[in-house]
Order: structure tokens, then C-alpha cells, then sequence
């Protein structure tokens, strides 16, 4: 009954642990479930202002490479989420794309490298549709900054997405991804995950590295630092959090 229920789900409603399901067995083709993430992206976005950086071109030719690995696969293992889209808060390195979480000193700034949680996701095969906004220096309940503008509510555009990782929340809320990867000190995955309807997991401290994202955590701030997933199914939490955690070698 469940995978019934599942299967008669859109796309832009499963789980991602679902959608790598039904790509793997051939159900339904990377780019289709890209393609359909991207449609939302661009019809929510004028509303909720949650996609900071896109890179919609990127994550198509992305998907085609997923489609065809699967295609030569034969009875071979794949990555827990090949093919399957998701979004990541501007302030986690991704080599060549924005990071500056707002700070319009930064606006400029191009990251050298990519942070590992950001590289263990897409080693397990995800595909980031993009960059998802954020407050000024990842510090305020509200995800409005003088870079990329305010982040809205999915669900009434009068409202705040919460923050900091107001962007994903805003993203996954309006059924444009099926996941995304925050932080939080004070809430920021937890307020935004409450204000727009989703998933949010802070895990403790030490679980997942900082590593590469900015601002860099000093003092207390790093000991109460947690980066974790956003997800709009529960039931993805956990697989999520285990590809994000464990040792990097620097933090």
C-alpha cells in the first residue's frame, strides 16, 4: 500500500529516498525529475525569492550523465541519490559559485573549493539545482540581505521564511526540492523548517564538519554550530544525516 501511495505521488511531492528509488528502477528518468524541480524553482521563485544562485543548465547535463550511468550499470551499485535534485545554503563552498551569505563586501567572492558536506552529497549522486539565500552573515531569524534581496514564505509571500537557512526552507516548502543542506547556531534550521512546513535536523555538535563554510565559526559559535538537512519527507532525514556525517580531516 505504501509504495502504491508513493508511486502515485508527483514528483515534486516524494521523498528523495523515493525519487531515488524510482530512478533507479526506471520508473521515471533523472531529468525528469530534474526538469520538474526546475519548473517550481522558477514558478515559486518570483514569490519566495529562495534561490540566491541557480544553476539549472549545470544540474540538466547532470542528469543526463546520471540517466546514462544507470543505463550502463547492469546489475551494478549506484549512489543512494544519483539523479535526484537538491538545493544548498549560499553560505556552504561550492567551487566556482557565490559565497558570500549576503555580505555585500563579499558579493563578489567566488569559492576556490567545495565544502565537504556539499561533496559527500554529491558524491552519493544528488545534483544541486542551486544556491539558496540566506540573513546577512547567517545571523537573523529573517533571510533578507542587501545581495540578493528577502526570502518569503511558500505559503503567504506576506510572511518570513524564518532564518537563517530561510532559503531552503522557502525552497522545499514550495515543492522545488526535495532537500537541501542548512546550518544552525540559534535555529537557523529549525525556525525555517517550522515556518514553511518541512524537515529540519540540527545535528550535534561534532557529527558533521564546518569545513568551508562561512562565516567561520569561532569560539562558542563553532561548539554550538550544527550542519544538517532540511528535507520535505521525515523519512529522509536520517539517510541524509548519515552521507553528511563523520571526519574531514580538518574540523
Amino acid at each position: 500500500m505504501y509504495g502504491r501511495i508513493v508511486h502515485d505521488l508527483p514528483l515534486t511531492q516524494r521523498s528523495a529516498t523515493a525519487l531515488a528509488s524510482a530512478i533507479r528502477e526506471g520508473e521515471v528518468s533523472s531529468r525528469e525529475v530534474v526538469e520538474a524541480h526546475i519548473e517550481m524553482c522558477k514558478h515559486h521563485q518570483p514569490r519566495t525569492g529562495a534561490i540566491a544562485v541557480e544553476r539549472f543548465d549545470a544540474a540538466r547535463r547532470e542528469a543526463a550523465a546520471a540517466d546514462a550511468r544507470i543505463a550502463n550499470s547492469g546489475d551494478g551499485e549506484l549512489p543512494p541519490l544519483l539523479g535526484v535534485p537538491c538545493t544548498i545554503k549560499e553560505s556552504f563552498a561550492v567551487q566556482g559559485m557565490p559565497n558570500c551569505a549576503g555580505l555585500v563586501a563579499r558579493r563578489d567572492h567566488l569559492a576556490e573549493t567545495t565544502a565537504p558536506t556539499v561533496r559527500r552529497l554529491i558524491d552519493a549522486g544528488a545534483i544541486p539545482l542551486g544556491l539558496t539565500n540566506v540573513s546577512e552573515l547567517t545571523l537573523w531569524i529573517e533571510s533578507d540581505n542587501r545581495v540578493y534581496g528577502r526570502s518569503s514564505n511558500p505559503y503567504d509571500s506576506s510572511r518570513a521564511a524564518g532564518g537563517s537557512s530561510g532559503g531552503e526552507g522557502a525552497v522545499i516548502g514550495s515543492g522545488a526540492s526535495p532537500f537541501g543542506l542548512g546550518s544552525d547556531i540559534a535555529g537557523s534550521i529549525r525556525v525555517p523548517a517550522f515556518f514553511c512546513g518541512v524537515f529540519g535536523h540540527k545535528p550535534s555538535n561534532g557529527l558533521v564538519p564546518h569545513t568551508d563554510s562561512y562565516p567561520v565559526p569561532h569560539g562558542e559559535a563553532k561548539r554550538l554550530l550544527g550542519c544538517g538537512p532540511l528535507a520535505r519527507r521525515s523519512e529522509d532525514l536520517m539517510p541524509l544525516l548519515r552521507i553528511l556525517s563523520g571526519p574531514d580531516g580538518s574540523d
